[in-house]
């Protein structure tokens, strides 16, 4: 069996390539990274929000190509069962399910103001009241997993689909200076310290290239 691929964009920039890089290496599948070049249309188009037809990350795995972070998420969880990418108990999958749904979908002027910028650090960055919106509702979401799951992840002791999803989000108010009260600091903590965080981190900030539209103030 040839040997699974993900292919993604920037590092530094893209907040889908994390989300299904993330995915990829909670499921344990055993993967070769494929990178697009940093002039590559598409992941362009993909990072400054201007195509709605988003198709990186791209998992190809045993004849399957799948290319919506969603449908990666559920193909590896049929893929590689025990990896626990999804809550075992209905109930909690299916609030999984929905909170993963909600910021696959939503939260755009959250994601236009804020662009993952893993490179950049910007202290007392004004964010927009529609944007503190956007944010006010993820903390309702966290605040809430996490009080029913008790922590460290949203889930529980399991990292899930929500985590890698949510993911992007942390690292978007460490990068905008976003102030936690500590219970979702603690949660934003737990993901950045991550072994797999840590990693594709060290390798955004090694990224050569630079994208100009997004080095602008919102």
């Amino acid at each position: 069996m040839a040997k699974a691929t993900l292919t993604i964009s920037s590092k530094n920039y893209s907040s889908w390539s994390l989300r299904g890089w993330l995915l990829t290496k909670f499921s344990g599948l055993d993967f070769e990274e494929i990178v697009t070049a940093p002039d590559d249309a598409s992941a362009r188009a993909e990072i400054l929000l201007l195509s709605s037809s988003i198709l990186v990350p791209c998992l190809r795995h045993d004849g399957a190509t799948v290319w919506d972070t969603l449908a990666i998420a559920e193909y590896l969880n049929e893929a590689m069962p025990d990896a626990g990418l999804l809550p075992a108990d209905r109930v909690q999958r299916a609030h999984c399910r929905s909170i993963c749904g909600e910021i696959h979908s939503g939260f755009t002027t959250l994601r236009a103001s804020l662009p993952v910028n893993l490179k950049g650090h910007f202290p007392g960055f004004k964010i927009w009241s529609r944007a503190q919106a956007d944010i006010d509702r993820v903390w309702f979401i966290w605040r809430d997993c996490l009080a029913k799951s008790g922590g460290p992840f949203l889930f529980g002791e399991t990292r899930t689909v929500a985590d890698a999803m949510y993911a992007p989000v942390v690292t978007r108010f460490v990068t905008y200076d976003v102030k936690l009260e500590p219970r979702l600091k603690a949660y934003a903590d737990t993901i950045m310290a991550m072994p797999e965080m840590k990693e594709w981190i060290a390798a955004a900030k090694e990224e050569p290239a630079e994208i100009e539209e997004l080095e602008v103030e919102y």
